[in-house]
């Protein structure tokens, strides 16, 4: 059974500026630094592996490697974003120092059942803050949602889409797969 998130780990191009932005803007502590210069199948390497604690106990964690390229790319948030839960008082205060810092900032933004903004980390990263709404708990309710029913639908027109016009599974619903049902 998986209990939650221990750590997830990105690549950043320079731990301090990474420290900047997690630590003193966003106010997560820095826990752990470690310098690896050996790989555990033996491989010399020079990296280091930061770790910035949540309230939860869970960590945003990074790797700087200066001696193997990566690509950072500007995503969008539908590519790739991480949402950190904050409260309503929080939302409202980190809003207002990005603000004012003249950092890069979208929202708040109304989701229904979460409000939430949206920054950039030093690397491009699209990091949301999100505070529930009165609706969570009915949102993330599966009883109520009827996600699996909701990923179905989803794959039957995605499929019917990708049909050729013409052929027999255009524009007909093509055959689905039951997903097992959650419990």
């Amino acid at each position: 059974m998986i209990r939650g998130l221990h750590h997830n780990a990105w690549r950043c191009s320079d731990s301090e500026a990474t420290r900047q932005f997690y630590e003193d803007f966003l106010g997560l502590r820095l826990v752990n630094a470690l310098r690896i210069e050996t790989t555990q199948t033996g491989r010399a390497v020079r990296a280091l592996h930061t770790f910035y604690a949540m309230g939860d106990g869970s960590c945003l964690a990074f790797f700087e490697v200066p001696d193997q390229p990566f690509a950072f790319t500007r995503q969008h948030d539908f590519d790739l974003h991480i949402a950190l839960e904050v409260d309503h008082l929080t939302l409202e205060d980190m809003t207002g120092r990005a603000r004012a810092e003249g950092r890069e900032l979208r929202g708040p933004v109304d989701h229904g059942f979460i409000r939430s903004i949206y920054l950039r980390d030093p690397d491009g990263y699209v990091v949301e803050l999100a505070a529930r709404l009165s609706g969570h708990a009915a949102a993330m309710d599966p009883e109520k949602t009827r996600p699996h029913a909701t990923l179905l639908a989803w794959q039957a027109a995605k499929a019917a889409a990708a049909a050729p016009a013409g052929s027999a599974a255009h524009g007909k619903r093509g055959r689905t797969h039951r997903l097992p049902r959650r419990r």
